[in-house]
């Protein structure tokens, strides 16, 4: 049985992958790791990406009003840049436009 970690860190690649099947793969992306529940989020998922200029971390976490934070980290872990109020049809918009692309 999957859990709620697990079914949320999915559940955003899906929505990732049916925005743009190739964004994933396009941005390098690796290593994913679901993140658990906190009293600010649901859940979410980390992974490492080698962009144009983000060569570090990435978090998406689905915050409990059902919009996410995205947030872009350095190799120590440190948000150099986060987006908020972030909705499914916007994470990959999102994500390129830090990208440079």
């Amino acid at each position: 049985m999957e859990t709620q970690t697990a079914t949320i860190a999915n559940e955003i690649i899906r929505q990732i992958n049916v925005i743009d099947r190739m964004a994933l793969m396009a941005w390098g992306a690796r290593r994913f790791q679901a993140l658990p529940e906190s009293k600010e989020f649901q859940g979410g998922i980390r992974f490492i990406v080698n962009g144009k200029k983000h060569k570090a971390l990435v978090a998406v976490e689905l915050r409990w009003v059902d919009d996410y934070t995205v947030s872009f980290l350095n190799m120590k872990g440190e948000v150099v840049h986060k987006c908020e109020q972030v909705y499914c049809d916007m994470l990959v918009d999102i994500i390129d436009w830090v990208e440079g692309k």
